[in-house]
């Protein structure tokens, strides 16, 4: 039984409301549902704030499309937009650690071409002499409603789980 593209988006937008900022679609002729924000700083310090031992930034922007399906020429146009964007968002200093970039294509179904492609994205960058001022990773996944399966590429085999558990949360709801 496949889920509705609209219902799962929202479920997907709240999941992700809890620790992102939602930011709406803006005008393109590619279909963003939503871009979310994540930033967040850690720190560690030694009896008062003012006594720092260390701290690091981390950062990622996910960028939601759907549509009812996606090829491989989509699949590659929505990727490259969304570096596109986020890279200019990078602010590589010393107490940075990553900068991510999030894309998830939400469809009705997907083909093995499309499958293939998201499976093959691939991107990074190290800012700094070894990576000293952080780095950049492309986080891609597919989402096939028709078969409730996520397809990642290598680095975002923690989309699989997050999606899973979306869509079990919604079967304990049916």
């Amino acid at each position: 039984m496949a889920i509705e593209r609209s219902l799962f988006l929202e479920i997907v937008k709240d999941a992700y409301s809890a620790y992102y900022t939602i930011i709406p679609a803006e005008e393109t002729e590619l279909p963003l549902a939503f871009r979310a924000d994540y930033n967040a700083q850690d720190e560690r310090y030694f009896l008062t704030k003012n006594a720092s031992i260390w701290r690091n930034e981390k950062k990622e922007y996910a960028f939601v499309f759907s549509a009812a399906a996606f090829d491989q020429e989509t699949v590659k146009k929505c990727i490259d937009w969304a570096l596109e964007d986020m890279l200019p968002k990078v602010k590589p200093h010393k107490e940075h650690q990553y900068t991510n970039c999030k894309v998830v294509f939400i469809a009705d179904s997907l083909d093995e071409a499309t499958i293939s492609a998201v499976k093959k994205s691939k991107f990074s960058k190290s800012y700094g002499f070894l990576s000293a001022q952080g780095y950049t990773e492309l986080v891609a996944a597919a989402v096939d409603l028709s078969t409730e399966k996520t397809y990642t590429n290598r680095v975002g085999h923690g989309l699989e789980s997050f999606f899973h558990k979306l869509f079990a949360l919604r079967h304990e709801e049916a």
